[in-house]
This record gives C-alpha cells, structure tokens and sequence, in this order.
C-alpha cells in the first residue's frame, strides 16, 4: 500500500490491509520515541554525577520520600518507578545494605511488603533532588511555555502514563 500524502487521513484499514502512519502520526511517533528514549538518559546522567544515582534509584527513594510515612508497597512503589518486583527488590537490598530503607511485611495484609525510607535514605535525596530539578527544568519544563505544558500534561493523562493512574486496590 503507498504511504498517504500528508493531507491524507488514513482512518482505518482497508480489507485487512495495514494501515501507515500518515506524516502528521510519524511526526507524533517520532516525538514520543525520542522522549521515551533519549530523555531518561540525560536525567540519569545529572543525578549520577550529583549523587552516585540511577535515575530509577533516585525516583524510588523520591517515591518513597513523598509518601505517607515515607512507606509503599513494593508493588506501588514498582508501578510508580516503572520497574519490575525483582529490579525493585534488587535495588532495595542496595538501599538496605547503605542503610537508606528497610522492608517488612504489611501487617494489614501479609502478601504485600512495605519499602520503607530511612532517616539516610532521606538525606540521599535531599542530596540529589536539586541535581534532579536543574535537569528536569533544562530539558523538560524550560524549552515548553505553560501553554505546551499544561498540553503535555494532558497528553500523559490521555495516554494514562501518570502515577495517579496506579490501579486502586
């Protein structure tokens, strides 16, 4: 099938045949690929130079420090961080042995593990948080006016990417 011309607009397969991107998608597509792709590595690089952490280390222990008690479940806490229940836990046992959190079971419900942030794991981020928030201004939040990011906003809403978004139990 020939791709369609820019003022085309494929709506919806034709006999079974795929359906392309128009330029106006790809333009769109690109975007959120380059963001979903380049972006986390340029934040990661400020906190690791500032702090000696991973970008996905440094939103646990802010996860963690934004919470009540600054207590998650582990499997909240891996939703809000991305990451898997083993990648989690293995950081974790990181943030153990330095003495920055510790875990136990939930004594409301005995399957879940609560991640809970020490007095040290607080300070750690404390350390790394203005590191975090030069990045994330320079390459998020500055370039945009507040009309683009409030659109952002809303696009993350549509697309459900954002942690208010965690699944109520």
């Amino acid at each position: 099938m020939p791709q369609p011309t820019q003022d085309e607009q494929v709506d919806e397969a034709v006999d079974g045949e795929q359906r392309w991107l128009s330029p106006r998608e790809k333009e769109a597509w690109t975007g959120a690929a380059s963001l979903m792709l380049l972006l986390p590595g340029r934040l990661d690089a400020a906190v690791q130079r500032a702090a000696g952490l991973s970008l996905f280390e440094y939103l646990t222990l802010s996860h963690m420090s934004e919470a009540e008690d600054r207590r998650l479940v582990m499997s909240e806490l891996a939703y809000l961080t991305n990451g898997s229940l083993p990648r989690l836990s293995n950081v974790m046992k990181r943030f153990e042995a330095r003495g920055w959190a510790h875990r136990y079971p939930d004594p409301e419900d005995r399957r879940c593990t609560i991640a809970a942030l020490t007095d040290e794991g607080y300070a750690k981020v404390v350390e790394a948080a203005p590191a975090h928030l030069r990045s994330v201004r320079e390459h998020v939040l500055d370039p945009l006016t507040a009309t683009d990011q409030r659109a952002l906003a809303r696009i993350a809403a549509k697309l459900r990417t954002r942690p208010e978004d965690f699944p109520a139990p």
